[in-house]
């Protein structure tokens, strides 16, 4: 039997994208874009003292699989270093490639019916993408300008 692409859940955590209005005055923002699906994510990330994750806002224009995985990336990146996010985001790209570990990040095995389906894995990238760069960024801005 074929489990379903789209799910009550995928489909609760892309209405909620809503919840995560973009930041008035980011430290970094970085927008990715799927050449495959045209789907595109914007993420604003400010970091603490500590380089550490402190907000983060964003703009989604995707398909309801981009929206949960933004979602998913938003809920859990607070408190989060430009190294772990990195780390989930090459995790992610080498399980959709066909990885045998899943990321260690908190739903994204709510994904695996996506997993047969290639076209759609750039889109459920990109959030990550997006704030591994994006948080990189603001940490270096930040170490930047202390010193």
């Amino acid at each position: 039997m074929n489990t379903p692409l789209y799910n009550v859940e995928i489909l609760r955590l892309a209405a909620s994208t809503g919840r995560y209005a973009r930041l008035a005055d980011p430290a970094a923002s970085v927008e990715k874009r799927s050449p495959i699906c045209g789907s595109r994510v914007t993420i604003d990330i400010d970091t603490d003292g500590d380089g550490r994750v402190a907000a983060l806002g964003m703009l989604v224009r995707a398909c309801a699989l981009g929206q949960a995985s933004s979602a998913l990336l938003a809920e859990y990146a607070i408190g989060r270093t430009p190294a772990e996010l990195a780390a989930a985001r090459d995790a992610l790209a080498a399980w959709l490639a066909g990885g045998d570990t899943p990321p260690d990040w908190p739903g994204l095995d709510l994904f695996v019916p996506a997993l047969p389906h290639t076209a759609r894995h750039p889109s459920i990238l990109l959030a990550f993408e997006a704030a591994a760069e994006a948080a990189t960024a603001a940490a270096t801005q930040r170490h930047a300008a202390a010193g």
